[in-house]
C-alpha cells in the first residue's frame, strides 16, 4: 500500500495491515464453520449407511463394484476442507488488501496536508511574534498597551504550540511524554486572565481559585486548551449577569480543574454524550430551547484520556454546571 514516500513501515500501514489480517481470519472462520458443518452431515450420512449396509445379491455380468473405507472418506475429506479454509483465508487477505489500498492512500494524503499546513503556518506565526515584540519595544512597561501586547503574544505562542503538535502527530506514533508537568493553577490562572475582556463584553463575572497549585504530567499546551475549551463552553451558555468560576485543587491524589457556570444546566441530552462531537441538545421550543456543544468538549475529553485523566459533567441544573477534569498528579511538589 502506498504511503506517500518514504521507506519504512507507517502506522498507517501497521493498522491497515492488522485490518486485512482480521478480515481474513473472518473470512477463515466463517468457511470452516461450513466446512466443519459439512463434514458432520457427512459423517452422520455415512453413519447411518453403515448401520444398514446394502450387499447387492446378484452381481450383472461385467459389473464392478467398489468398496470404500469410511476412515478413508473422512479422511479425505477433512483434508480437503482444511486446505478450502487455508485457500479462502489466502484469497481473503488478498482481497482485503485490495479493498483497504484506497483507504491507505487516503490517510497518507491527510497525512501530507497536515504536514504541509502546519508546516506552512510555522512561518506567519513566527512573523507575528517578532512583529508583537516590536511593538512591544515601543510600548511603556507596564501600562495597558504591554499588558495587552503581552496577552496577545501568548495566544500567539499557544497557536504556536498547536501548530507544532499537529505537526507532531501527523509525523510520529507516539506522543512524547517527556514533557515537563504543568502547574494547573498557572494555566487556569493564564486561561481566565485571556478570557477576562470575553467575560466582560457578554456580562458575565469570571473568576479564578486555587485550592491547591498541583502539577500534572501533561504538555501545558495541551492543557491549556483544554481549560479554555471548558471555559469558552461555561461562557457560551451563560446569561448576561451570570458567573463562571474557575478552580483548582487535589481531590484524593488527583488534580483537578473545574469549571463552573450559572447557566440554565444541561437538560435534553445524555450528560456523557455532550463530550461526542458536535451533540446537540433536544429542542424545548423557541430559539433558545436547543444547545450545541460543537468539538470543544470532544477535544477536551481527548485531551485528559491522552494524559491518563478524564472529563466529567460533576453536577447540573437549574443553578449551573459544573465541569471536573481529573488528571494524574505529576512525581514530585504538590501544594
Amino acid at each position: 500500500m502506498s504511503n506517500g514516500g518514504g521507506a519504512g513501515e507507517t502506522p498507517d500501514h501497521s493498522t491497515l495491515r492488522k485490518a486485512s489480517l482480521k478480515v481474513a481470519l473472518r473470512i477463515s472462520a466463517a468457511c470452516a464453520v461450513m466446512v466443519l458443518g459439512l463434514l458432520a452431515a457427512t459423517a452422520l450420512y455415512l453413519v447411518n449407511q453403515l448401520a444398514h449396509p446394502e450387499v447387492p445379491r446378484s452381481a450383472s455380468a461385467g459389473a464392478a463394484y467398489a468398496y470404500l473405507d469410511s476412515r478413508d472418506v473422512l479422511e479425505a475429506m477433512l483434508i480437503a476442507g482444511v486446505a478450502g479454509i487455508v485457500l479462502a483465508g489466502i484469497v481473503g487477505w488478498l482481497s482485503a488488501r485490495s479493498a483497504i489500498r484506497p483507504l491507505g492512500d487516503a490517510l497518507a494524503r491527510q497525512r501530507r496536508f497536515v504536514q504541509d499546513a502546519s508546516h506552512e503556518l510555522r512561518t506567519p506565526l513566527t512573523i507575528l511574534d517578532t512583529r508583537i515584540q516590536l511593538a512591544q519595544r515601543n510600548t511603556e512597561p507596564g501600562s495597558k498597551q504591554a499588558q495587552d501586547l503581552a496577552r496577545i503574544r501568548e495566544d500567539a505562542a499557544t497557536l504556536t504550540g498547536i501548530v507544532n503538535e499537529l505537526l507532531l502527530a501527523a509525523t510520529t506514533d507516539a506522543p512524547d511524554r517527556s514533557a515537563a508537568p504543568a502547574d494547573l493553577a498557572d494555566t487556569a490562572s493564564g486561561v481566565a486572565e485571556s478570557l477576562r475582556l470575553v467575560a466582560e463584553q457578554r456580562d458575565v463575572r469570571l473568576d479564578f481559585f486555587a485550592v491547591a497549585r498541583p502539577l500534572a504530567r501533561i504538555d501545558a499546551n495541551a492543557l491549556r486548551r483544554a481549560v479554555l475549551a471548558l471555559a469558552d463552553n461555561a461562557l457560551s451558555h451563560t446569561p448576561p449577569g451570570g458567573r463562571v468560576t474557575i478552580t483548582t485543587a487535589i481531590e484524593q491524589n488527583r488534580a483537578v480543574i473545574t469549571v463552573a457556570d450559572t447557566g440554565t444546566g444541561i437538560t435534553g441530552v445524555d450528560q456523557a454524550r455532550i463530550f461526542d462531537r458536535f451533540v446537540r441538545t433536544a429542542s424545548t421550543g423557541g430559539t433558545q430551547g436547543q444547545r450545541s456543544f460543537g468539538i470543544g468538549l470532544a477535544l477536551v475529553r481527548e485531551i485528559a484520556v491522552a494524559a491518563g485523566g478524564a472529563v466529567e459533567v460533576a453536577s447540573t441544573g437549574d443553578a449551573g454546571t459544573v465541569m471536573k477534569m481529573t488528571l494524574p498528579l505529576a512525581a514530585g511538589k504538590n501544594d
